[in-house]
């Protein structure tokens, strides 16, 4: 192939990638940090109304939420409720903290926040940028083409290092790990019902797809999806 003939290749391979970032393909990105607003302690609804109200929602409008909201549910999934010894509002076996908690953000899904997969930081209340651009279709598509997954704002994954609990409990580890990941999904499901949100358990999808459109790394297993938004 002449020069010119490699200039031609250069420029549309070029192109194609220009191309494929408008459509909203997902490009790592090198972890800027945002920070949460802090959560608020006190809510309007009881623990007891929350439970009472709680239902599997599969219908969501195109509302924003908020980054108070979005924070309010990184908190109660995983966030930080004593400060100096690290305690998190779920539960875990031995303090292993197994498990890595993220968000899909759609275009539009969080007013303030670009669309894109973020990690969240307990120990600072922040959000991680792993990806940009909007993965929920692809998401859907990893969930065996459950639709309302693409539809809701945000889209919370619950993936494990299952070594962390090991090097303690050993063989134990796998049953402890998925009774962590079960408090982690009914918090995050109190929550959003004491914040006027619905969302609904996933848990059939293919792993390793989802766990490449959130850009899990090799050592962590994705275990539970959560879409949330305003219930239609």
């Amino acid at each position: 192939m002449n020069r010119w003939g490699k200039a031609i290749l250069t420029v549309s391979l070029l192109l194609i990638l220009c191309v494929c970032d408008s459509q909203g393909e997902p490009v790592a990105v090198n972890g800027e940090r945002t920070e949460l607003p802090a959560p608020s302690l006190e809510g309007e609804v009881s623990v007891e109304e929350a439970v009472g109200r709680r239902r599997s929602r599969r219908e969501f409008t195109d509302r924003s939420l908020t980054l108070e909201q979005l924070g309010q549910i990184l908190w109660a999934a995983q966030g930080i409720t004593d400060e100096t010894r690290g305690f998190r509002a779920s539960p875990s076996a031995g303090a292993t903290y197994p498990m890595f908690l993220y968000v899909a953000v759609g275009e539009g899904g969080v007013s303030g926040l670009q669309a894109g997969v973020y990690r969240y930081e307990p120990d600072q209340h922040a959000l991680t940028a792993v990806l940009e651009g909007d993965v929920r279709a692809s998401a859907a598509r990893a969930a065996l083409g459950q639709t309302f997954v693409a539809q809701a704002p945000v889209c919370f994954l619950m993936a494990a290092d299952y070594e962390r609990t090991a090097g303690r409990y050993g063989d134990r580890a796998e049953r402890y790990v998925h009774m962590e990941v079960g408090h982690i999904g009914q918090n995050i499901y109190l929550q959003a019902e004491a914040l006027e949100l619905g969302t609904v358990a996933v848990g059939a999808f293919r792993d390793d797809a989802l766990g490449r459109v959130f850009g899990l790394p090799e050592d962590q297993d994705a275990l539970y999806l959560m879409p949330v938004g305003h219930p239609r």
